[in-house]
């Protein structure tokens, strides 16, 4: 059963897109075209050539660049147009018109400063097996097609995009750890910034939970203006999560969490991980989960019902037009699907294109961590050992810019 369940995974994942899309192509104002303007934050290496411009090995020094992608105006939402030859078409294909790299904090305060939309912004942190340019293009198309009134920025981690890598990614996950929450302290101390919503998918979430946990010990609490966490098909083990939930301090962000039971990468990464549950694969109905999670109050939406392409029902928050519309329009802005303005009803035919019979009533109440469960003392670590001299510039502290 185990081999049977790997080898769909690797059958289902194989990628049939091009790779080299990131140089930059020319447009013409017709067919018309919509552009998306991004901030990307990396630790990953630099590649050395225009065409990818960054790998999937570990960099001591995080990079920071403003790329733009068009996006072909006749295409079906929730979908990426990857170009089936290069250079792309942007009358059909996403593609990228515009990248610069960016070298200080000035520089990066005065692009958003730039593209400000209403203070608000959004930092999007994607999952496994993703290339640098898997996630470029991903975010562009969340949103452009959730219509969001906000700031985009990209925090991408060093990602193999090899099935084989799963620990390796793992690994960089929590390398990327410190990098991360010095990209959300830069971008929460910029004046133009009146909040922040953290997004992540897949084990993207991982490295979302760890940063906000990190800043909340520091300081004892996560910073005031990030106001929403979504955290979309999370790969976590469940009791972990719920101590990184605690240990982020009070007040909390408010917490949005997608889950589905049919998610076959999170089955395949339950039995990577020793049969461990992953939070995203929870049914939030039951016990001791919806009592757990109410207290907390965390918002959990069940998206088993719904359905898309995506052969592994792993990418279901960005490939439903309905919900990636409704992360757009409510739970960007901080709103719940249950609020004075909105149903129970009315929130579930929203996040599902109106099969609330098949849904559940539970899909939009509010629901979160089973904090409850796994309060115990912190084990303290022994100290590190010395490093080799080979690791000198990971050793030394790296700001996102100078």
């Amino acid at each position: 059963m185990a081999k049977r369940s790997v080898a769909l995974f690797l059958l289902l994942t194989s990628c049939g897109h091009p790779g080299g899309v990131m140089t930059p192509v020319s447009i013409s104002s017709t067919p018309p075209t919509s552009r998306v303007d991004m901030l990307v934050a990396t630790t990953r290496e630099p590649s050395g050539s225009p065409a990818t411009l960054f790998n999937g090995e570990r960099s001591s020094k995080p990079h920071l660049t403003q790329i733009s992608i068009s996006i072909p105006a006749k295409r079906e939402a929730g979908t990426v147009q990857w170009p089936k030859r290069l250079p792309p078409d942007p009358a059909t294909d996403f593609a990228v018109t515009n990248v610069q790299q960016i070298d200080t904090v000035a520089q990066g305060r005065v692009w958003f400063r730039q593209h400000v939309n209403g203070g608000h912004a959004l930092v999007f942190i994607h999952g496994f097996n993703n290339t640098y340019e898997d996630s470029v293009f991903r975010l562009a198309q969340i949103v452009h097609d959730s219509k969001m009134q906000a700031t985009p920025v990209l925090f991408t981690w060093p990602s193999r995009a090899e099935i084989t890598a799963y620990q390796y990614d793992k690994e960089s996950t929590n390398y990327s750890r410190t990098a991360l929450e010095q990209a959300l302290r830069t971008l929460a101390a910029d004046p133009n910034v009146k909040d922040i919503t953290v997004m992540a998918h897949s084990m993207g979430t991982w490295l979302a939970m760890e940063s906000l946990r990190q800043m909340g010990i520091r300081d004892g609490h996560v910073n005031s203006k990030i106001h929403n966490v979504i955290l979309a098909s999370p790969d976590i083990d469940i009791q972990v999560f719920a101590k990184q939930y605690v240990e982020m301090g009070e007040p909390r962000p408010k917490f949005t969490i997608f889950v589905s039971q049919d998610d076959k990468a999170l089955a395949v990464s339950s039995f990577l991980t020793g049969s461990v549950s992953r939070l995203g694969a929870i049914n939030p109905a039951e016990e001791p989960y919806r009592s757990k999670l109410e207290k907390a109050g965390i918002t959990a939406i069940d998206l088993t019902k719904v359905k898309t392409n995506d052969k592994l029902n792993h990418g279901k928050f960005a490939e439903s037009p309905e919900i990636v519309q409704l992360i757009g329009q409510r739970l960007m802005t901080g709103q719940t699907l249950t609020d004075s303005k909105v149903t129970l009803g009315q929130g579930i035919t929203a996040v599902v294109g109106g099969t609330v019979a098949n849904i559940g009533t539970v899909a939009a109440t509010a629901v979160a961590a089973p904090v409850a469960i796994i309060e115990q003392p912190v084990t303290r670590r022994r100290p590190p050992r010395s490093a080799n001299e080979t690791l000198d510039g990971d050793l030394k502290q790296q700001t996102l810019t100078q």
